[in-house]
């Protein structure tokens, strides 16, 4: 729906009567095809909206042809959450021929205006959007009707709480008994809600709706669209190189089985994803139905952002009844790095604090809650009260330190391998990328580390830094090179890959020093170390989140090569040419 400017006087046009019928009166709202006109339906005596195609636009055949499919294809639909279209008229205006769309007039707002006001809604509204969508959608895609083009700025809410799926422009049928008018090349719709299956231009079923629906939900929970490049491109091919980020680091306490909803919804494979918008419906409404005891919106909040008291108000209900009131690839960094891409031996920089979120911290939910806020009393039954038992455990742990400081002393002054250039051989050690620890492997039991990058284009992703992964040192570490968007400028990914010499079971830690960030991490047993990504197979773990952080991973089955792969980047100031960049502190395994 294109954005509404309520009250703006007639621009374009004379007043005008189309088809005998219809007097526009006021330009309500444009967009880059068309503009929406109030009018009177004369006839009936009601007011309309009267959707006009462009003058420049008219002119053109196709585009012209696609205007009036438009309204045939959703004048044979008939549900009460999707906008009505009355007729279709092509008349003359100011001596130009113009195509017109009439249809029902809704009083309300967008989507894309409720989210651009309030950063983020309520879970209760957000289960109620859609509840209404997905019926709405089951309607057109049984009566054989791709949307095509499920966005915010197509969904309207009403004050009274009705949610309304408008502007078929671009929907498609799925018989193909007509003349496709869009290029199979062009992908058609907006590049921040297109389904994987869009993106890469393959045939379409209903279950492409639910993905773009599926990314409305999450922006209206997160505040944000989970892909997001520099240019419609970097955004568009993002979802097929990553998963989103996990929607519960973004928005920690929503009710139960709704981070995983809208997680199927964003499947790649649409074999994964909710067969039909009445079963999306079915399973919301279940989720609505929960008891609200383990939900507390007052908790609702990221790092960082203060708390909103109180509840949502209100109650989800199905169909179009009261709701809770709406109303309330670019280049890398340039500087060359010279190295070559073999094992290096065994050994980031200082993680953020804990709590201190990376970048702009997400707003608490502003979505409107109850009048009535209860008086909050401190809990004196948790106040902190200093006694002997903080001495006692003061004075144990600065023991244990003493002892601790005296024993790595005593051990590396005995330990010969610890005289710096030398071996157990006493000569020096040879030149090369690899360390052979031997057969006592030491508490890290990682043998060499080299880069993983299959899909770069540079000979080095900051080989040289290699060593300060495994070196014990907190304040050093590994860098990717800058990029010039979080998603790598289209890259599935590039990180570490530790070998730890034979397949082993244990644990692997790797301490994070970038944020935001999403890794997946890989493990395969002995042989060959696999080239691409492919070949890893699935990974055996995968984090994100908005802060740096220790991720420790169990490795039940033996491994020997273990990946560690970025897939989203956080700002770093110190890039100077593109701003995004991965860290990985240290890597250890035991």
């Amino acid at each position: 729906m294109p954005s509404i400017h309520p009250g703006a006087p007639p621009a374009s046009l004379p007043p005008a009567i189309l088809g005998q019928r219809y007097r526009l009166e006021r330009k309500l709202a444009q967009g880059g095809m068309a503009e929406v006109w109030v009018g009177t339906d004369l006839s009936l005596t009601r007011k309309v909206a009267v959707k006009l195609l462009k003058s420049n636009l008219a002119a053109d055949p196709i585009v012209a042809e696609r205007f009036r499919r438009e309204a045939i294809a959703v004048a044979q639909l008939s549900h009460p959450n999707i906008v009505a279209v009355y007729d279709a008229i092509e008349d003359t205006i100011g001596g130009e021929r113009r195509q017109a769309v009439v249809m029902q007039l809704v009083n309300g707002k967008s989507l894309r205006q409720l989210l651009d006001e309030q950063q983020r809604l309520s879970p209760d509204l957000t289960i109620h959007i859609g509840v209404c969508i997905g019926a709405a959608l089951d309607c057109a895609h049984r009566a054989k009707l791709v949307h095509r083009d499920i966005k915010p700025g197509n969904i309207m809410v009403t004050p009274d709480g009705r949610v309304m799926l408008t502007d078929f422009g671009i929907a498609k049928g799925l018989d193909g008994s007509e003349d496709d008018l869009t290029s199979p090349n062009v992908m058609m719709g907006t590049a921040k809600y297109l389904s994987p299956e869009q993106v890469r231009g393959r045939k379409l079923d209903g279950r492409a709706d639910l993905y773009s629906l599926g990314l409305v939900l999450y922006e209206c929970l997160a505040g944000r669209v989970p892909f997001l490049g520099e240019t419609d491109t970097d955004t568009a091919l993002a979802r097929l190189n990553r998963d989103p980020t996990d929607i519960t680091r973004l928005r920690p306490t929503l009710p139960q089985g709704l981070a995983a909803l809208i997680h199927r919804l964003l499947a790649r494979r649409p074999d994964d994803r909710y067969a039909t918008g009445a079963e999306l419906r079915t399973e919301l409404q279940r989720i609505a139905s929960q008891p609200k005891a383990d939900y507390d919106a007052s908790r609702d909040v990221t790092r960082g952002a203060t708390p909103a008291r109180g509840r949502p108000a209100g109650q989800v209900v199905s169909g179009s009844t009261t709701v809770p009131s709406a109303s309330g690839q670019g280049a890398r960094r340039s500087t060359p790095v010279h190295g070559s891409r073999t094992p290096t031996p065994v050994g980031g920089y200082q993680p953020a604090r804990p709590g201190r979120p990376a970048g702009t911290p997400v707003r608490a939910d502003r979505t409107p809650t109850s009048t009535k806020r209860p008086r909050q009393q401190p809990n004196r039954k948790f106040e902190h009260r200093a006694g002997p038992s903080s001495v006692i455990v003061g004075g144990l742990l600065l023991i244990a330190f003493i002892v601790a400081l005296v024993l790595w002393v005593t051990i590396g002054r005995d330990d010969p391998a610890s005289e710096p250039g030398a071996n157990s051989s006493g000569a020096p050690e040879a030149a090369g990328d690899t360390i052979d620890l031997g057969t006592d492997l030491g508490p890290t039991q990682i043998i060499a580390v080299q880069t993983f990058d299959p899909e770069g284009t540079d000979t080095s992703e900051n080989d040289d830094q290699i060593a300060a992964a495994t070196d014990g040192d907190t304040t050093t570490g590994w860098t990717t090179l800058c990029y010039s968007n979080r998603f790598l400028s289209g890259k599935t990914g590039v990180g570490l890959v530790a070998d730890l010499g034979a397949a082993r079971t244990g644990v692997f830690t790797v301490i994070l020093g970038s944020a935001p960030y999403q890794v997946k991490i890989f493990a395969v047993g002995d042989g060959e170390m696999p080239t691409t990504f492919d070949a890893w197979g699935s990974p055996v773990d995968r984090r994100d989140g908005l802060t740096s952080e220790t991720i420790s991973v169990e490795l039940s089955t033996a491994a020997r090569y273990v990946l560690v792969a970025f897939n989203e980047l956080g700002v770093d100031p110190s890039c100077t040419t593109n701003d995004y960049r991965g860290r990985i502190v240290e890597m250890s395994f035991r």
